[in-house]
């Protein structure tokens, strides 16, 4: 036996094997935090809040409808129908575009914390706004397309909402 070997049994020769062989566990992991979909999210609120709307990028017709890439026709098709349950909703009516971005940010953040999955915003028809222009509901299209957890979105139909609401589909957490 050499030298190492003989120290390392004398400094060990003390210990005794556990008798338990499994260790419980610290507790329940807490649920992961999208922080760069927050961060995204705050970025294109950000964004919006500091940059006019551009108008060629947004439709000028009573209907909003938009798809993400790879979202097959017939779930617009559907969506605009009405064909999903509506889970949350959030009235804008009134507000102020800075006013109605963080409201709308905290309602996407608990919609989202809560796993809905089909919203209806109601933004008016801007029949109060000057010149009779649908302000939140252009703003409301452009941002609405910079999120990435939108899947599809597209003007309510006539008994909820109409041109004063649209339906929003979100991706599943």
């Amino acid at each position: 036996m050499t030298d190492d070997s003989r120290e390392f049994r004398e400094a060990l020769k003390d210990v005794r094997p556990l008798k338990q062989h499994k260790v419980a566990p610290a507790g329940p992991r807490p649920k992961p935090i999208p922080v760069q979909t927050h961060r995204d999210n705050e970025r294109v609120v950000a964004e919006l809040l500091h940059h006019p709307i551009d108008p060629a990028r947004v439709e000028t017709g009573e209907e909003l409808l938009y798809t993400s890439a790879g979202v097959q026709r017939n779930v617009l098709r559907r969506l605009r129908r009405g064909g999903y349950t509506v889970t949350a909703q959030i009235d804008l009516h009134g507000m102020r575009i800075n006013e109605a971005a963080a409201t709308l940010d905290r309602f996407f953040k608990g919609v989202r914390r809560n796993n809905q999955s089909c919203v209806r915003v109601i933004h008016g028809k801007g029949n109060r706004s000057p010149g009779r222009e649908p302000v939140l509901k252009n703003w409301i299209a452009q941002w609405l397309r910079l999120r990435k957890d939108v899947l599809a979105y597209a003007t309510a139909p006539a008994h909820d909402g109409g041109g004063g609401a649209v339906y929003v589909l979100l991706k599943r957490a």
